[in-house]
């Protein structure tokens, strides 16, 4: 074969590969679909090449609209929720839609790995005429172009393309068929031309909503939407924006020290998320300890708050977690893992520097309490079985810096016996200590307890603002242990509150 030759065949196996792949990867990847939880919703995503993103709300609400930012789009399509009233659920879209930044993340992985999927199968499908050129080879081509006419002489065969070619005709559309009239809108006009009597906010007023009805039900739902959007986002950019008048208050590390922020008790408020991390940059901390209660009930709907706390912590170098008494059962804990987070199961870790962690779950969680071999055991039992492990790496000169817990409580007979040097928990929703503990083998240790993040009341803090006032800390580390604690409250008026650092005596 001549150089010309080979360079023929070449170029004639890379039209066939683009020629079959391009197409199939087009239909692959607009007909793929990929299943989530999706602002607090079951949800059905499915690409496009329309631009825009589109979301299928259900028979009860229209289906809204607004562009991508690109070539590619989105359809998705909204499916169950347990939200059981009006403004229940207007303020779980309004907290999300203030800030998207986890859902769209959590969209946009999802299209890729539709898109890699599709490439997959069209790089396959694209090799498929080559193989089978190259398989049948150039003797067998011949022969089988002489005898292309040769199975219609055979009425066995004949008789079978005819039923094959029958068979798809039943199959396909019929041209012949009327058409059905269905239900469908293809108008779409601003939202706020639909209900021109309510103000839209500023960073939704690109959305489109279906069809020109609204009704008193639906125009109820969007006022309230609207009203929480507004003042949610005004409420934390305003203590976004008061971050830089207090960043010289904060403690900042010596050489070798590590920060840690402390939160706990968020309770889906995913508006604290970026006050926090802003909070964090200044005060230089590259790891985050969450003492539990992310959500309200553990349940599936409560992922978008996973994933705001995730995407706000996502570049640290060690984020470490338990659950607490409302992340019932193990959903919560299998999601953080999924990402990335280091869940503590009473096994000592060193997740960052050269301190050494442990902790647990709450045993008052459904679901949660397993201890070894061991199930449903009391908090009392918890905390004795906790308080052993700790004092027997004690002994073995292995000493826990930090014992984190959601109630502080179950740390409290590891401390009394003078085990660890620190205990973190939340639960109260009230700042606690740090309050320093003489063991009864002369070593001390503190106990801290942090207010809740989320500034929740009870287990609720979604909502346009704080609820009561906010808190997170920040424990400073070195050479190995805990050496400074400093609380940051945030007020329900959006005043933050830096208080004294405390340095932390262990002998």
């Amino acid at each position: 074969m001549t150089r010309r030759q080979r360079a023929l065949r070449v170029g004639g196996f890379l039209v066939a590969f683009f020629a079959f792949a391009v197409p199939s990867w087009s239909f692959l990847f607009t007909h793929s679909t990929a299943e989530m939880v999706l602002a607090s919703h079951d949800a059905v995503v499915q690409p496009s090449f329309d631009g825009r993103v589109r979301l299928d709300m259900g028979p009860y609400l229209p289906d809204l609209r607004t562009t991508a930012g690109g070539r590619i789009g989105v359809a998705v399509k909204m499916g169950k929720t347990t939200a059981t009233t009006t403004p229940e659920l207007a303020e779980r879209y309004a907290a999300i839609a203030a800030r998207p930044q986890a859902e769209v993340r959590q969209v946009e992985q999802a299209v890729t790995a539709l898109a890699l999927d599709a490439a997959l199968g069209a790089v396959a499908l694209g090799l498929t005429p080559i193989a089978v050129w190259i398989l049948v080879g150039p003797r067998r081509r011949a022969q089988l172009r002489r005898r292309s006419w040769q199975p219609l002489r055979n009425w066995r065969v004949s008789l079978a393309m005819t039923a094959a070619v029958a068979l798809v005709l039943m199959l396909v559309p019929k041209p012949w068929d009327p058409e059905i009239d269905r239900v469908r809108s293809d108008r779409w006009i601003p939202v706020q031309d639909a209900i021109s009597d309510v103000t839209v906010p500023q960073g939704l007023d690109g959305w489109e909503i279906q069809g020109g009805l609204v009704t008193r039900g639906t125009r109820r739902l969007l006022s309230s939407l609207f009203d929480t959007y507004d003042r949610s986002k005004v409420f934390y950019a305003g203590v976004i924006d008061r971050v830089g008048d207090i960043a010289d208050q904060l403690h900042q590390p010596e050489e070798g020290e590590t920060v840690a922020v402390l939160v706990s008790d968020r309770h889906d408020n995913i508006g604290m998320d970026e006050v926090v991390r802003r909070v964090a940059d200044e005060a230089d901390a590259t790891v985050v300890l969450n003492a539990g209660d992310d959500t309200s009930t553990g349940e599936t709907w409560e992922e978008f708050s996973l994933d705001s706390l995730d995407s706000a912590f996502e570049d640290y170098d060690a984020r470490v977690a338990i659950s607490g008494n409302h992340d019932n059962g193990t959903f919560v804990n299998r999601y953080l893992a999924s990402l990335g987070w280091t869940h503590l199961d009473g096994k000592p870790v060193t997740a960052f520097g050269d301190v050494r962690i442990t902790g647990v779950d709450d045993p008052r969680s459904s679901g949660l309490g397993t201890w070894r071999d061991e199930t449903d055991l009391s908090f009392a039992e918890v905390e004795e079985r906790i308080a052993d492990d700790v004092c027997e790496l004690d002994e073995e000169d292995e000493r826990i810096a930090t014992l984190l817990v959601h109630d502080a409580n179950l740390g409290r007979t590891a401390l009394t016996r003078g085990c660890t040097d620190l205990v973190l928990g939340g639960h109260v929703h009230a700042q606690i200590g740090p309050n320093r503990v003489v063991g009864t083998n002369a070593n001390a240790g503190y106990t801290y307890t942090n207010g809740t993040t989320g500034g929740a009341a009870y287990a609720i803090a979604i909502g346009s603002k704080l609820r009561r006032d906010a808190q997170f800390t920040f424990v400073t580390y070195g050479e190995g242990r805990p050496v400074g604690i400093q609380p940051v409250t945030v007020r329900t008026t959006g005043e933050l509150v830096v208080a004294e650092y405390i340095e932390l005596d262990l002998g």
